[in-house]
């Protein structure tokens, strides 16, 4: 047997639903394109915390897309309790998960640091010649 906690495959499972439900079942305007990076349930079950990004288009930005998801909260745990069986169906709280954001802004620092240590060395490299 595997070495999942029921934490871990409810979290699991909880991903998938919600995934479903975000994709097939909530029709708003408000929300772009939604994608669930992590859900983590406490060890009680009673709650679960959904991390999600958004690819925001046009007027749209992550805070008003999130808002918009949490005025849905209680909406999706009805048919998330209708698709799981659990005792309890776990209150869904989502947040903003900017991780994709952040690796997308180091990556740049990165990119500019190296640039500039190319171009320090080339000016360094035509001053010996000359």
């Amino acid at each position: 047997m595997a070495n999942f906690s029921r934490t871990q495959r409810v979290s699991q499972q909880l991903q998938k639903e919600l995934a479903m439900i975000l994709q097939r079942e909530i029709r708003d305007s408000r929300l772009g394109m939604v994608t669930i990076s992590e859900v983590k349930v406490s060890r009680d079950l009673a709650y679960a915390k959904v991390y999600v990004s958004f690819l925001c288009v046009g007027e749209q930005t992550p805070e008003s897309c999130l808002k918009a998801l949490k005025e849905h909260e209680s909406h999706i745990r009805m048919m998330l309790g209708k698709r799981i069986r659990l005792r309890l169906t776990p209150e869904v709280r989502f947040v903003y998960d900017d991780t994709l954001v952040e690796g997308r802004r180091m990556s740049s620092l990165v990119n500019q640091a190296v640039d500039e240590d190319k171009r320090k060395r080339d000016e360094s490299g035509s001053d010996e010649e000359a």
